[in-house]
């Protein structure tokens, strides 16, 4: 079983002969074509301004954050002159390598309010988003409004003096993702007294748009390779070679330089919040392959998680291992999985099943921890396993795709477990603060099991 590419929404790899334009149209569709909704509806997204397609653009609210801080945000366009754009990339090869991230923080409470509400996508980019989102959810184009989801978050806003300084969490998402696509794990972050980074795998997240309005989509070539092993390879290469970089340009911003591109403004008191000697980092599918990679060759990565990332080049393949596979870890490691497809059969992503899993656990003699949830699916680990019960709510999705995409679980209840135990790890990690939480099942968690 090849690498599952994220815009494959089986959760099977395309291994039949597809034409060039084919696949570009799925790359333009990127994420998308893994939406998918649990049946069962809890408050987690709830429709807001536009309750009907008929009546408006639905706009969804994501899940409150649950820490005591209020959120700010903002965005930096960073240009690493060290490196061209990925071989894959055509003409953009030849140009400096350009970066879009976003820096998630709590906020100050006198002056959060005065800031506007971010958007969760550009709007440039969500109309791109948006266009493959009509084809596959096969809806209207223009029945979902993208860029106007309710975020928490404030724009620009300064940073809580009284949190103290920062830990930092860089995230990376899943194959042809965008950086927008944990915002609900992002902003529970930030709002327990993290600074996350989230990184835009630019040239193959299916829609990134810079401050000048360009936006970039993947590049063709990288749809010229074969779905598999080798697309994983390139894709990857490219993502782990950003994360140093962007630790780099943090640096300089905790120094009080400016590394945006533009020399924006930058909120008041951001730089010298952050601690980057407490530097951690999770992250979905390639993401999760990305965040083990980089602790492998960056050790000020000091924890990391994998959200339902195979760690090899293929899914079942104990052959084409990540480097990180074949030596492991010394320093903590979060897995959570769900399911994957081997040859001989569906089976549990965990580390008594996988291959990759298995070597990553046998070699690794730092702290571990594998959580599995039965009733989950792939993208139960994003945004999707809120989003998209509120979609099911105002507009009729295919038949079938919720419940493949995100499973069975209470989206609800998932997404509040996910979130808890990814800030327990971190805090125990990162903060040096015990959370019995990771040492044994809780019955507060009921969906999340615990595989020794």
């Amino acid at each position: 079983m090849r690498f599952r590419d994220a815009f494959d929404s089986s959760g099977q790899s395309d291994s039949s002969a597809v034409s060039v334009t084919r696949r570009r149209l799925l790359a333009r569709a990127g994420a998308l074509a893994v939406l998918g909704a649990a049946p069962a509806l809890g408050p987690a997204a709830r429709a807001s301004a536009a309750p009907t397609a008929s009546a408006g653009p639905v706009r969804l609210e994501l899940p409150r954050p649950t820490g005591p801080h209020p959120i700010g945000v903002t965005e930096l366009h960073l240009v690493d002159r060290t490196r061209r754009g990925p071989w894959w990339a055509g003409e953009a090869a030849s140009e400096f390598r350009e970066l879009m991230v976003s820096v998630w923080y709590p906020a100050d409470r006198a002056t959060a309010e005065d800031g506007p509400r971010a958007s969760y996508m550009r709007a440039g980019a969500a109309a791109v988003f948006g266009a493959g989102a009509a084809r596959i959810l096969q809806v209207e184009q223009g029945a979902v409004d993208w860029a106007g989801f309710a975020v928490h978050a404030r724009a620009g806003v300064a940073v809580a003096s009284r949190a103290g300084r920062l830990p930092v969490v860089l995230y990376s998402p899943g194959m042809y993702n965008e950086r927008t696509l944990d915002t609900t794990a992002v902003e529970e972050l930030a709002s327990h007294g993290y600074a996350v980074i989230t990184i835009d795998p630019v040239h193959e997240a299916h829609a990134v748009e810079f401050p000048d309005g360009r936006v970039i989509e993947p590049a063709p070539g990288l749809g010229t390779i074969e779905a598999g092993a080798d697309r994983s390879r390139a894709a990857l290469e490219v993502r782990v070679a950003d994360i140093p970089f962007v630790l780099d340009q943090l640096a300089v911003l905790a120094r009080g330089g400016n590394p945006d591109a533009g020399k924006r403004p930058l909120p008041r008191g951001l730089g010298q919040a952050l601690d980057l000697r407490r530097t951690g980092m999770f992250g979905h599918s390639l993401g999760g392959m990305t965040t083990a990679e980089a602790m492998h060759v960056d050790r000020r990565i000091r924890a990391g998680a994998n959200l339902d990332g195979p760690l090899g080049y293929d899914w079942a393949d104990p052959e084409l291992l990540l480097p990180v596979a074949r030596t492991g870890l010394d320093r903590p490691f979060l897995a959570m999985g769900a399911w994957f497809t081997a040859p001989s059969g569906r089976l549990p992503h965990t580390h008594e099943h996988s291959p990759s899993w298995q070597a990553m656990w046998r070699h690794s003699t730092g702290w571990k921890r594998d959580l599995w949830t039965e009733t989950a699916e792939h993208n139960s680990f994003t945004d999707y396993q809120t989003i998209l019960p509120g979609l099911a709510e105002r507009l009729t999705l295919p038949q079938g795709l919720p419940a493949q995409m995100t499973g069975t679980v209470d989206p609800a209840r998932f997404t509040a477990s996910r979130r808890a135990y990814l800030t327990a790890f971190f805090d125990q990690h990162l903060c040096g603060h015990h959370q019995p939480l990771l040492d044994s099942p809780s019955p507060l968690h009921p969906d999340v099991r615990f595989i020794d």
